[in-house]
């Protein structure tokens, strides 16, 4: 047995024997119980060495927010929920029959007062590894959303994404319009990129995002049918050379979903690093952190 497992069992026999004095004695200790000095310095020194971590982990921050053009180190989120909120579909995003029917919940915010936001990707047409060694470098969150014939030409560059513990989720097969198909050609797209996501990276995804952001009941049904339990949709986007808003105010909000997309200079002005650099400027200045939105779900 170890020195300090030891002075741990024998701290530990101390207290018991403490508990085992005669009814109607005095169980007070005459001084007050202190871990041994050896024990207490072990304790210390695994303090200082936490610290020492997290001031090293802080400083990799600082310097990866430099070498990638940063106006600020981006904030860190708060510890995810114990509780999780409760999510409900936005007001006006309704179907009909969503709440009897159990449908996902269509929603554009996580309802919290903390300053965060969630930054989601959607279809998988760029494929920047500079964009993986950034967020990788900075440890920015985010969510992708996939559509197979864009990301089928090389699924291990999201295999990668996989690794560094970002979730994979659904955004069709296609991207097709799902309002103008019929119930079985919606399924088919869904439930078909639930396939593809398990077969490629292990599990079926929780999320789905429909296309454009446009969805009817057959949609939903469609997609619980399929496994979802989610149908996030977005209240900002965020491009390399601007942002849209969704609300009249043109202000992010606390709990509020981002979209972007997977996109390089032959759509944008600019790179998917561009588009992150963006994207943190903003929120940082603002007060806001990015966090993970699989952890409020």
């Amino acid at each position: 047995m170890s020195i300090r497992g030891g002075l741990v069992l024998l701290a530990v026999a101390a207290l018991l024997s403490g508990c085992a004095r005669p009814a109607g004695t005095d169980v007070r200790p005459r001084h007050p119980l202190k871990a041994p000095p050896a024990l207490a310095a072990d304790l210390q020194a695994d303090k200082t060495l936490i610290r020492a971590a997290r001031l090293r982990a802080e400083q990799r921050r600082i310097a990866a927010a430099r070498r990638w053009g940063l106006k600020q180190v981006p904030l860190t989120a708060p510890p995810a929920p114990v509780t999780k909120p409760r999510i409900t579909t936005r007001h006006g995003f309704e179907v009909e029959g969503h709440e009897e029917e159990g449908l996902p919940p269509v929603f554009t915010t996580i309802p919290t007062e903390q300053k965060i936001v969630f930054l989601t990707i959607d279809d998988g047409a760029e494929k920047d590894p500079a964009f993986l060694r950034m967020m990788s470098e900075l440890k920015i969150p985010y969510t992708a959303f996939l559509s197979d014939y864009l990301v089928k030409d090389d699924y291990g560059y999201f295999a990668k994404m996989r690794d560094a513990g970002i979730v994979l989720n659904n955004h069709t097969l296609h991207h097709p319009y799902l309002p103008a198909l019929s119930y079985a050609r919606q399924k088919r797209e869904i439930c078909g990129m639930q396939d593809v996501i398990e077969k490629h990276y292990g599990e079926r995804p929780a999320l789905f995002r429909p296309p454009y952001g446009n969805y009817n009941e057959d949609t939903l049904r469609a997609a619980r049918s399929c496994g979802i339990r989610y149908a996030p949709i977005w209240n900002e986007e965020v491009y390399v050379d601007h942002w849209e808003y969704r609300e009249w105010d043109q202000r992010i909000h606390p709990g509020d979903i981002v979209l972007s997309h997977f996109r390089g200079r032959k759509d944008w002005k600019g790179t998917m690093t561009d588009m992150v650099r963006r994207f943190l400027d903003k929120v940082t200045a603002e007060g806001y952190a990015v966090a993970r939105l699989e952890d409020y779900l």
